[in-house]
């Protein structure tokens, strides 16, 4: 039976002392209290306990670019995401399948990329929850229902789905996709993020970030032991330029989350780094596996309606800019004349920055496609002519 998942008992902390290096110490401490500050050390992730250990540390990688120079110098550490699952040449896999049927095509992704990162693991699942519209406006329930099912055969020990909407009320976005009848169903647990606690939120402050003060992230799927994801392939017509793996990390941030007066999906909208700022919410943690439902995507407007599309893929793998790249190359396939189609595709700024920010390769060249088809294979080969071309 669908439900929310049990507040942790967690420990306070005291930070008054970071709250002064944001500013209005007794003020933003008092806000924050119920809170927690959390770091982490570059190369690990976030942990499983109740009470997350902080740490100061600035990694290379978030050292302010030649354009950044304006950032303020008192700023702190952000939890840094371990390197993605790539192979030691630093090739990223990445599963390859033409299908218009979306159980089929998550479950070849799935084989062919042969990894198990979720047995025995308390999985979180973050959807796209975006609105109440139909696919590629938010999850396809074939696709959720696909994924759910291969995660149970992986062993994983349990599953949580979670997400926060953008445009529309949460719970209600979930009951009109049919999301906790899928939950009784297949019996997985169901967050709404719009009704956690202020516990149940954890501040990232990263250094050298485009972000303010930091931003809240929800704590049950920072603490999750595998956090997976699937996206939607899509345009994104309020400065995002696209939606897909990188952007599909928002959904894990709060609007405005209790006892704390900003609205920070407000400062992420109206900012000229909007693209940046998406770029380094995710490094914030690393998926254990992202599967895109590319069966259909809008190629202009988004990320709720748009002009559609029928690619007829589905794609898995767990680098975030190498499933964005192929994204994008494959909107560009269907004659997208957007922002996302101008330009070099690792030249996009939500891609660029990850890649500044360590978060996946840093090349097309790095992404080897895995296909257990002709006509799978013949599709991906145009794809990189695409990825080469820049």
């Amino acid at each position: 039976m669908a439900k929310r998942s049990s507040k942790s008992t967690l420990n306070r902390r005291e930070f008054l002392r970071r709250a002064a290096a944001l500013g209005g110490a007794a003020a933003l401490a008092s806000a924050l209290e119920g809170c927690s500050i959390v770091d982490f050390e570059q190369g690990t992730p976030p942990t499983s306990t109740s009470v997350l250990q902080t740490r100061t540390f600035t990694p290379e990688s978030l050292q302010p670019t030649s354009e950044e120079t304006s950032q303020p110098a008192e700023t702190q550490a952000v939890p840094s995401a371990t390197p993605t699952e790539v192979e030691e040449e630093g090739i990223a896999k990445m599963a390859f399948v033409k299908t218009n049927d979306r159980a089929e095509g998550v479950r070849k992704a799935l084989a062919l990329l042969a990894i198990n990162p979720v047995v025995g693991k308390r999985v979180f699942l973050k959807p796209n929850f975006n609105s109440s519209d139909p696919t590629p406006g938010s999850t396809h329930m074939d696709t959720l229902a696909a994924f759910v099912a291969a995660l149970k055969e992986m062993g994983a020990q349990s599953i949580t789905v979670g997400d926060r909407s953008g445009m529309g009320e949460t719970r209600r976005v979930m009951e009109q996709l049919g999301v906790f009848r899928l939950a009784e169903e297949l019996d997985f647990d169901v967050i709404v993020f719009d009704e956690l606690a202020a516990a149940d939120w954890v501040m990232v402050e990263p250094t050298n970030s485009h972000w303010e003060q930091g931003f809240p992230m929800a704590r049950p799927a920072l603490e999750a032991e595998a956090l997976v994801q699937t996206c939607c392939l899509k345009t994104h017509r309020y400065g995002g330029h696209f939606t897909m793996s990188l952007k599909n990390s928002v959904g894990l941030v709060g609007s405005r989350i209790p006892q704390i007066n900003h609205n920070f999906m407000s400062e992420l909208h109206s900012s000229a780094r909007q693209r940046s700022m998406i770029a380094e919410i995710n490094a914030a943690y690393s998926p254990a596996l992202i599967v895109v439902d590319g069966v259909e995507a809008f190629i202009s407007g988004g990320p709720d309606v748009g002009e559609r599309v029928s690619p007829g893929v589905v794609i898995a793998g767990t680098d975030r800019i190498a499933i964005d790249a192929v994204g994008v190359a494959l909107l560009r396939y269907f004659g997208c004349q957007t922002e996302a189609g101008q330009g070099r595709i690792f030249e996009q700024e939500q891609i660029a920055r990850a890649v500044e920010l360590k978060l996946g390769i840093d090349h097309p060249q790095k992404i080897k496609f895995l296909t257990g088809d002709a006509d799978s294979a013949a599709y991906s080969e145009e794809i990189k002519a695409i990825l080469a071309a820049g």
